[in-house]
């Protein structure tokens, strides 16, 4: 934890549309062994595939999947008095969509499937549906937040 109040965060990207920010999050997160002509290849693929399958536009079904894989609370563990207690407490916006992304980039990865470009687009189909290993990680996120709510005057 900084000592410091606020962490100064670098500008890579002076794209300022949303839909930029949130393709560039996806192409870093999808990268590996920093081959990000591959990791926007792959993107692209998988926008496009998502396209055909569900028949609505590429960053609309991004954007919806994202929408309902990202979190807004989670549990954090407190120690209180040699207890440690899982305290409910609400998600920064950066982080949100960083653990959105990462859960959906994480699911379409353990997929069985040939590309994964082909799983991406499964994936971001099922998110946008409801279904999915990425929604489902959000649920179950949300049921520990809930069961746990007792605790949520330990935050601070």
């Amino acid at each position: 934890m900084p000592r410091r109040a606020k962490i100064p965060r670098k500008a890579k990207y002076v794209d300022s549309t949303v839909a930029a920010r949130v393709t560039n999050r996806f192409g870093a997160k999808l990268m590996r062994n920093g081959k990000r002509s591959l990791s926007e290849r792959i993107l692209r693929e998988a926008l496009a595939r998502a396209e055909a399958t569900s028949r609505r536009p590429g960053l609309e079904v991004l954007e919806s999947a994202l929408r309902n894989a990202t979190p807004i609370i989670e549990v954090k563990p407190r120690r209180v008095g040699g207890a440690t207690y899982q305290v409910p407490v609400e998600i920064r916006g950066d982080r949100r969509l960083s653990l959105g992304v990462r859960w959906l980039v994480q699911a379409a990865r353990k997929r069985s499937g040939k590309s994964m470009s082909e799983k991406l687009a499964a994936e971001l189909v099922d998110a946008m549906n409801g279904l999915g290993a990425a929604v489902k990680r959000r649920e179950d996120t949300h049921k520990m937040a809930e069961a746990n709510k007792a605790f949520s005057h330990f935050k601070w």
